[in-house]
């Protein structure tokens, strides 16, 4: 299997989701920006911005070339011998609603690969209510269960279990949201519990996750976009939205990546809402949906049926 293969899937992905998300959005219309690496390659950067659910949202495909960042090198477990050369393509997707009860949503599905033939996949899907729904927590990871399942047994709980741990703001104790599911340096004939995969079945597991994409988010756009809410209400996501910032900047790996790469600053970015707020000392009334909503901010809460 060749990169060139893979890259025009993550091309198509992107295409497709954008169609999905400007068709139940109902007036916002994606912006393109082409862009070009310093170091060989490029990307599509579509913008979605004012429309009648999303106030921000942002469809990312990338593919560059380059030499990985000697303080990247540990973190990505690069042995000394590897060619430090790589090939990295994918995309990676943010979408901040104007109504709270709409939730914020993230993915990213990617291929890396190394000069000397070595690679892996990664990605992740997570959902970030700004008030939990119990209802959208089940039926999201429900989903990702199903996707999961066709390809190992054992990839949702330990997907689920990876990603409660990586979208964890550690500074504040509380997971980002209701989490999903998280994977990396998924390599051939090294993946799950001592069932090794080959690399065309973990191709297949990275497309299942990337197309769940736009059944999930479209359904809960519809489910909720016509909800109403309060000046309070819209304050609360505001301060959620800040937390949604706090981790992005100090401790997603993806944002660093890009930045110690020399990537480019504005679809590195594009992740961060058009507006965030931060009160001090904050705590909600107790007993309020805001203080449930803290409340269920931890991590192993299943989720799934």
């Amino acid at each position: 299997m060749k990169v060139e293969e893979i890259e025009a899937f993550f091309k198509g992905l992107q295409d497709n989701i954008c169609k999905a998300i400007e068709a139940t959005d109902g007036t916002g219309k994606f912006k393109e920006d082409l862009w070009e690496h310093h170091s060989g390659g490029g990307g599509r950067t579509r913008l979605i911005q004012h429309g009648s659910v999303l106030e921000k949202g942002g469809v990312n495909f990338s593919k560059v070339q380059g030499e990985v960042h000697p303080r990247l090198r540990q973190q990505m477990n690069l042995a000394e011998n590897d060619d430090f050369h790589f090939t990295a393509t994918g995309v990676s997707i943010v979408m901040h609603p104007y109504n709270p009860n709409v939730p914020i949503i993230h993915m990213n599905v990617r291929y890396f690969e190394l000069n000397n033939g070595t690679s892996w996949f990664g990605g992740g899907i997570d959902l970030t209510p700004h008030y939990i729904n119990t209802d959208d927590a089940a039926f999201f990871h429900n989903y990702l269960k199903r996707a999961c399942d066709k390809h190992h047994i054992d990839f949702y709980p330990k997907f689920k279990t990876w990603a409660d741990d990586y979208f964890f703001i550690q500074h504040r104790n509380e997971t980002r949201g209701v989490g999903g599911v998280f994977f990396d340096y998924l390599k051939p004939d090294d993946a799950g519990n001592g069932k090794g995969l080959s690399k065309e079945e973990l191709f297949a597991f990275v497309k299942e996750i990337g197309e769940s994409f736009a059944p999930i988010y479209t359904a809960l756009m519809q489910k909720h976009r016509d909800e109403p809410f309060t000046e309070q209400q819209k304050q609360w996501q505001f301060l959620r939205r800040g937390r949604y910032v706090e981790f992005n900047l100090v401790w997603d790996r993806g944002t660093k990546f890009g930045l110690e790469t020399n990537g480019r600053t504005e679809s590195i970015l594009m992740s961060l809402p058009p507006q965030a707020n931060w009160e001090y000392n904050f705590e909600p009334e107790a007993g309020s949906a805001e203080a449930k909503t803290l409340e269920a901010l931890k991590k192993g809460l299943n989720w799934a049926s």
